[in-house]
């Protein structure tokens, strides 16, 4: 695959992923500056690691989300957190993950994202 095929397919996966408005939210924030970062992360995370066929797309969610607790990134959590109900992950599979965590992460981190979940939660409620 070259490099304009392997975007094509990362835009594709991307949008699978993380939803059409979320896709043109990025693509309308941006700009000279953060185009090559956004090209970046649409061909090496999207269309390379997120299209493999070796694992489902709702275990690549999954397992995100326990690295998005483990780095505390918050913000990447939110997005991975409302992103997984178009990879069919589960609100009880989430919350395995988050007790996972709390063993592997450390309980202060299984906390805060716990907090945050249940925010994202009450988001889509509304």
């Amino acid at each position: 695959m070259n490099e304009r095929e392997r975007h094509k397919k990362g835009m594709k996966v991307r949008k699978q992923v993380l939803g059409k408005a979320h896709l043109e939210q990025a693509e309308a924030r941006k700009n000279k500056f953060n185009a090559p970062f956004q090209d970046l992360i649409t061909r090496y995370a999207w269309g390379e690691i997120w299209a493999r066929p070796g694992l489902p797309q709702k275990t690549r969610s999954l397992i995100t989300i326990a690295m998005m607790v483990a780095l505390n990134r918050t913000e990447e959590l939110k997005l991975h957190l409302r992103a997984s109900v178009n990879t069919g992950v589960t609100r009880e599979e989430i919350q395995e993950v988050l007790l996972q965590t709390a063993v592997y992460c450390g309980v202060p981190a299984a906390n805060h994202a716990f907090q945050v979940a249940e925010e994202v939660f009450a988001e889509s409620r509304a």
